[in-house]
């Protein structure tokens, strides 16, 4: 076997251990002291590591979106619904009746300077930049050669949304939201559906600008905006009754 169909069945294979290490990446490493401690710094270095490996395979700047004449154009085509989630989540933070949705104790009983390192440090360079350059840029990038391009970003999305498993196990121990197994693994599911599908919609407007400036700015407000908005309405009295 030579030519087009060798090269597609090596893409498809490239693709396809890409895709098991990041699942392997984040709910396994992730889990790790080191991982824990370093974690901006390692997943910035892993972000370095995807991109060398990404050229190592044949794939450029432009096809990774990264090009810089598409970077205006991302920044354009994220413009408008990050303003748009930026505003809801005002009006959650404000709200007495949505204020109560954003108790994450995560994020609540953390002090305000160590919110500002959450959202200039450990949230841009930890989780947004690493994840954009690992799902929509190298991974949606070796999809697009071994499959259609709605089905790579498919896959790109089902990936991303397993990505989170270990993040939502965490996330209901701490704030105590899962009563049994059979309720954990439904708020799981629930949860990997739903990065599923806002992935599918980074993925989109990574295709749509031909540039990860779009997700990113969207990924960023969603990721700061939560944290903001949950410290925000921590810190705002109850209504009285």
């Amino acid at each position: 076997m030579s030519g087009p169909t060798s090269r597609r069945c090596r893409d498809a294979a490239l693709a396809a251990t890409w895709s098991a290490a990041l699942i392997a990446y984040n709910n396994l490493a992730g889990r790790q002291r080191w991982h824990k401690r370093w974690y901006p710094l390692a997943n910035l270095g892993a972000a370095g590591i995807a991109l060398a490996a990404a050229a190592a395979t044949g794939l450029t700047a432009a096809d990774v979106g990264l090009g810089r004449d598409r970077l205006g154009a991302g920044l354009r085509c994220g413009a408008a619904p990050s303003g748009a989630l930026a505003a809801v989540w005002v009006v959650m933070a404000t709200g007495p009746a949505t204020r109560p949705v954003l108790a994450d104790q995560r994020i609540t009983g953390l002090t305000w300077p160590e919110v500002a390192y959450q959202v200039t440090v450990r949230i841009p360079g930890g989780t947004v930049l690493w994840e954009e350059v690992a799902f929509r840029g190298v991974l949606q990038a070796a999809l697009r050669r071994a499959l259609p391009q709605p089905a790579a970003m498919a896959v790109t999305s089902a990936v991303f949304g397993l990505w989170h498993v270990r993040p939502t196990l965490e996330a209901l121990r701490i704030n105590q939201l899962a009563a049994s197994r059979r309720a954990a693994v439904g708020s799981v599911a629930a949860s990997v559906a739903g990065t599923a599908a806002a992935g599918l919609l980074l993925s989109w407007l990574r295709e749509r600008s031909g540039s990860l400036a779009a997700p990113v700015l969207l990924h960023l407000t969603a990721n700061c905006g939560a944290a903001l908005a949950a410290r925000s309405a921590h810190g705002i009295p109850a209504s009285p009754k």
